[in-house]
């Protein structure tokens, strides 16, 4: 079952990359053509692919599920994936968070430590404001209900007057070959400058988020990003393979 759950992740990532074929995915797999129909239609009753003549296409988006729903899931993967990022982090850093619940699990350790955090991350703001040694900067513009965090020409425009070491950010989904999925162009937009203004980037992302594209708006990968999660060596292949550093914790 676990071999099945791994392929079924793979093959997800391979579509949302392009390739839907089933003789092409079961070459790719090394599986059998009737083996990938029928994990296509396990997929299918999923709903994450429709059903196409010879292949599959992703699924609509997915609703978008709230910051409170999200922050309860996954939660020792979470901690575990936080702490690796911590142990990337140097002193006197300037940092920029981005939103999210596993972002948000970074920010709560660095209670204590002397570094310049730029943040669009709304809960972080009263459990890093008046941190001992820490500088808080926030960034402005449209706020997102759902999502506890500000997107827009505000918050992009305050974060090109700054430069930062390091960026840690998340998705709600992510992909190998294609990058990082939101719900919103505001937010695929504000993480793409974020990458851009920082001069290492990490990504924060367990398991159940990789080859995840259950939402329409992309931040596409680079080489040289480090990848944080606590999927297994399978699934982390394809991003390695895509250039990206990628560190496995046990979640």
């Amino acid at each position: 079952m676990r071999l099945r759950k791994e392929r079924t992740d793979a093959i997800l990532q391979a579509i949302a990359a392009g390739n839907a074929d089933v003789d092409g995915l079961a070459a790719r797999f090394g599986v059998s053509a009737s083996t990938i129909r029928r994990d296509l239609q396990h997929l299918s009753t999923r709903r994450a692919i429709t059903r196409t003549y010879g292949g599959a296409v992703l699924a609509a988006p997915a609703p978008e599920q709230s910051l409170r729903k999200r922050e309860g899931q996954h939660r020792a993967a979470k901690a575990a994936i936080a702490a690796a990022a911590l142990a990337e982090i140097r002193e006197g850093e300037t940092l920029i968070l981005d939103g999210g619940s596993t972002v948000e699990a970074l920010g709560r350790l660095l209670g204590g430590r002397r570094q310049r955090v730029i943040t669009n991350n709304l809960p972080l703001i009263p459990v890093l404001t008046g941190t001992l040694g820490l500088e808080l900067v926030v960034l402005g513009g449209t706020v997102r209900p759902i999502s506890m965090g500000t997107t827009g020409p505000l918050a992009e425009q305050a974060l090109r007057q700054m430069t930062a070491d390091k960026v840690f950010t998340s998705a709600d989904g992510v992909v190998a070959g294609r990058g990082l999925c939101e719900a919103t162009l505001e937010q695929a937009s504000l993480k793409a400058l974020m990458t851009e203004q920082a001069a290492e980037v990490f990504v924060l992302a367990d398991s159940s988020k990789l080859g995840r594209a259950s939402q329409p708006c992309w931040t596409p990968f680079h080489a040289g990003w480090t990848l944080v999660t606590d999927a297994s060596e399978p699934l982390c292949a394809p991003f390695q393979a895509a250039g990206l550093r990628v560190i496995r914790v046990q979640g």
